[in-house]
């Protein structure tokens, strides 16, 4: 189902809980940010399920024709970093921020597949600002 964007900053500034394998709501979770990516694919690359009002740890990112959605990310190395501009959905105009060109990620696949990745560049940004999210940080 698409959601609406929460642009209740107050909600979006509170830390993510964590995504159990034992939540028997997860797969309703992801199906949610899949469609509400989809439903606003013209403006956005990425989405942190705080902003559709659950307040859980999974992200959804863009990569080309792809979507992929990690649970309970966490960034475990940054390199090469560099000063961005961003702007949200969640929050209107445009800010400064520092990213990094190239990060490793841990996380959960839906299927509950434990991954560890790279990437670089334009997804690397993405992730790095929906995982700034889940810990309750606005650019």
């Amino acid at each position: 189902m698409v959601k609406m964007i929460n642009h209740n900053t107050m909600f979006l500034k509170r830390r993510a809980l964590p995504v159990r394998q034992s939540d028997n709501s997860t797969a309703e979770l992801v199906k949610d940010l899949m469609d509400t990516l989809s439903a606003n694919r013209e403006n956005c690359v990425g989405m942190a399920a705080n902003m559709i009002s659950v307040n859980k740890a999974a992200i959804i990112v863009a990569d080309g024709p792809y979507q992929i959605v990690m649970l309970n990310p966490r960034i475990i190395r940054k390199e090469g970093e560099y000063d961005a501009e961003e702007g949200c959905l969640s929050l209107k105009g445009v800010r400064p921020c520092t990213r990094y060109k190239k990060i490793e990620v841990e996380y959960d696949t839906p299927e509950w597949e434990h991954k560890t990745e790279t990437f670089e560049d334009f997804v690397a940004q993405i992730i790095q600002h929906e995982c700034d999210h889940l810990m309750g940080i606005l650019i």
